[in-house]
């Protein structure tokens, strides 16, 4: 029995899925022929107050809002955690029905990549420094999955959280690059009350992690200002680095980079600038990063 229970909250019901390009496409079509704008939120699942956003920031500015859930292979490395990811679609479309979602789309893995499948999208310099050496392959996986589903679904706008900061550009570089006709909106990264950054990811924290994680966003907040200060850059830094790795993260970067191409810095009087870090804390990788105001 579909429709909300006697509390008044939706259930996983409410939300129609398609499962086929087809009919992703059809169901679009429709919308299409009534005039109706559609937006797009690509997901893998694992939905939390950070997702939700992005569909809410979709709805607020289309009239029809797809979302789609699908763990993609692809962008996952031999020994990272494609198995483990946290998979509960019946718990996402209850949070997806309840925040104005009207399509999900979460084709399974043969519908993306049929036997036949052989094209790989890479997007070059914008995927090389950061994340890239430690994540082979993984940029090109998000480019060539987040170009089909942009085609799949053909939205006016598709909607990516900052926090996932080198995605969020990688996706821009793609969509500048081959010249397609959708609007890519960055949105905020949300934030539990303690300042980590909210990701499907935390969940692998254990309790004792989990109260050392915020001190990512922290360390990142104290350079930021001695950066707007115009604290030595090289210096602020290594500094922070130190931060996390006395907190008991092992860093893999700690980097102050130009906000849209993530080149070095060379000017931070005229550029937009970026503090990006990626660390693991046990067997977690948590990234984060934070704009920076340029030296007063």
């Amino acid at each position: 029995m579909s429709g909300a229970t006697p509390a008044g909250k939706p259930l996983a019901e409410d939300l129609p899925v398609v499962r086929r390009v087809v009919d992703l496409r059809a169901a679009v079509r429709h919308w299409r022929v009534a005039g109706e704008s559609v937006g797009l939120v690509p997901t893998m699942g694992g939905l939390h107050a950070g997702h939700l956003a992005l569909v809410r920031a979709a709805s607020g500015q289309c009239r029809r809002t797809v979302v789609s859930l699908f763990v993609n292979p692809t962008q996952f490395g031999p020994k990272e955690d494609f198995a483990a990811y946290p998979r509960d679609e019946r718990k996402d479309r209850v949070l997806l029905a309840g925040v104005g979602a009207d399509l999900l789309y979460a084709p399974p893995v043969e519908e993306m990549y049929p036997s036949s499948f052989s094209t790989q999208i890479t997007v070059g310099r914008i995927a090389e420094p950061l994340c890239g050496p430690f994540r082979p392959g993984h940029f090109a996986g998000v480019a060539t999955v987040v170009c089909k589903l942009l085609d799949q679904a053909q939205p006016d706008s598709a909607y990516f959280g900052e926090k996932d900061y080198q995605q969020l550009q990688v996706i821009r570089t793609l969509v500048r690059d081959l010249d397609l006709p959708v609007r890519v909106v960055g949105v905020a990264t949300v934030r539990d009350s303690d300042g980590l950054a909210l990701s499907s990811r935390n969940a692998y924290l254990s309790p004792e992690e989990r109260q050392v994680a915020p001190r990512l966003y922290r360390v990142l907040t104290a350079a930021a200002l001695q950066l707007h200060r115009g604290e030595p850059p090289d210096e602020v830094v290594a500094s922070g680095a130190r931060s996390l790795g006395e907190a008991g993260f092992k860093t893999d970067y700690f980097a102050f980079r130009n906000s849209v191409t993530l080149a070095p810095v060379t000017d931070r009087r005229t550029e937009p600038l970026r503090l990006l870090a990626a660390a693991w804390l046990g067997k977690t990788r948590l990234i984060d990063n934070i704009a920076v105001k340029s030296p007063a």
